[in-house]
């Protein structure tokens, strides 16, 4: 038990550092062909948060465990909004972008909503991977046409070397997938040992662990008064975890999601609704709606040990 705990944490690690090797590379790359930073941010800097995810998934789905690939992407789309939106706005009063709050969480209802039908029919196979892949190309080429200046995501000057770059690439893919393996495997072997479903360790320390950089990003952003960039790229992350995790992870390996209730799907679309009310009227979240989603997370983790 305790070598997979220390199996956990140096997963965690890996993976973590492997996204931002990853990043950084294919941002140098995409700075040198002269791309925008704008579509850098909404392209290959939110493709790069939601690798931790990707890789923790297909691992899991690719070795059986198809409820811990599920409620990883359930689970982190929980933390994001709830935890990590909540905590940020607790801090400091978070501004939402107008295209935020009009393109992006919309988009994330509608994610949502189209993964809870799928998870009430227990099922996602290749053709319904194919469609969340569709939706994701449709997503990103919305997104890029209707970008305007505060969508800009904070990319700094990653201008590497091209070997520089693209060793960074290999590293970083090379650290995913070896800390996702450990991870899946050690998580895997805990919940064994506690008699916990893979489903509950996925929405729990598999979600917590691999939500980690965006809630650093988040709290600390709000402190410096840039919380539109933070929140818009924490909604942009729930909307890749869907469509391109699942997407992705349903066309390479099926899967039947068996241990994931309607009540996690529920609080992962209610989670995103609620976000939207708190921030259509005045394009901000107050921090006594922050501590109001902050209390409704503590309450889902508790059910969720409760029934254990």
């Amino acid at each position: 038990m305790f070598l997979d705990i220390i199996s956990i944490v140096i997963g965690v690690f890996v993976v973590l550092k492997g996204a931002d090797f990853l990043t950084d590379g294919a941002v140098s790359l995409a700075q040198r062909a002269g791309i925008p930073e704008m579509i850098i941010g909404l392209t290959v800097v939110a493709l790069g948060t939601s690798m931790p995810e990707l890789f923790v998934s297909l691992t899991s789905a690719i070795q059986g465990t198809t409820d811990l690939a599920v409620a990883n992407v359930v689970g982190s789309n929980i933390f994001n909004v709830l935890l990590i939106a909540g905590a940020a706005a607790a801090v400091a009063p978070m501004t939402v972008s107008k295209g935020t709050v009009r393109r992006d969480i919309p988009v994330a209802i509608g994610a949502s909503f189209i993964l809870l039908c799928f998870g009430i029919y227990g099922v996602i196979n290749r053709w319904a991977g194919t469609l969340f892949v569709i939706l994701l190309i449709a997503y990103m080429a919305y997104a890029v046409k209707t970008a305007s200046p505060d969508d800009e995501s904070d990319v700094e000057d990653k201008k590497l070397t091209v070997l520089g770059a693209v060793i960074r690439l290999v590293g970083g893919l090379a650290c995913l997938v070896f800390g996702s393996n450990a991870f899946v495997d050690a998580a895997t072997n805990v919940a064994a040992s506690l008699g916990v479903s893979d489903a509950v360790i996925g929405l729990t320390i598999v979600a917590g662990g691999t939500s980690l950089p965006e809630l650093a990003t988040s709290v600390v952003a709000a402190r410096k008064g840039q919380s539109a960039i933070a929140m818009g790229n924490v909604i942009g992350s729930c909307v890749y975890n869907i469509l391109l995790i699942i997407g992705v992870t349903g066309l390479i390996s099926p899967m039947v999601i068996g241990g994931i209730t309607p009540l996690d799907f529920g609080m992962m679309m209610l989670s995103m609704v609620l976000l939207w009310l708190f921030s259509f009227t005045k394009y901000k979240v107050e921090r006594w709606e922050g501590f109001v989603m902050l209390a409704l997370f503590v309450g889902y983790m508790a059910y969720l040990v409760y029934t254990i």
